[in-house]
């Protein structure tokens, strides 16, 4: 059991690391962890049949989701650090939308600036030399 207590204190991709070595070495042997990680609960999240260890509970959830607008987190219970948390994400949120217009227009300034230049150099470049007409064959049979 020393080994499945290391193997926990990596997470799930030890596990599963595990279970392919396993796989890999002999076909029996990949099937006996896989059968012992998903017995023990440790390919899933214990006896509570996929929910995160985070999630509310069930009238809590539906609180939540019907009981007004919904908040992405569930309530602290300190009202006052529920409003700071919410006015805080929402002026995170606006600086971010504001940060990707600068850099939308960062980037097109950078554009604009990089054609002028191309059109600059393509402007003031000499014009090509008109190319030399082909030579005439010569007819090697003359002497």
């Amino acid at each position: 059991m020393e080994l499945a207590q290391k193997l926990d204190s990596y997470g799930k991709p030890a596990w599963i690391a595990l279970t392919v070595l396993g796989f890999m070495a002999w076909w029996p042997l990949g099937l006996a962890i896989l059968a012992f990680s998903i017995g023990s609960g440790r390919m899933f999240c214990g006896k509570r049949r996929g929910l995160g260890r985070w999630q509310e509970d069930g009238a809590e959830a539906v609180r939540n989701a019907f009981g007004g607008r919904f908040r992405g987190f569930p309530s602290s219970g300190n009202r006052a650090f529920d409003e700071y948390r919410e006015e805080t994400l929402r002026r995170l949120e606006d600086e971010q939308q504001e940060f990707k217009g600068f850099l939308d227009r960062l980037r097109q300034a950078k554009d604009k600036a990089e054609f002028d230049q191309f059109m600059a150099d393509r402007r003031n470049r000499p014009a090509p030399s008109p190319a030399p007409a082909p030579e005439q064959p010569q007819d090697w049979e003359q002497n």
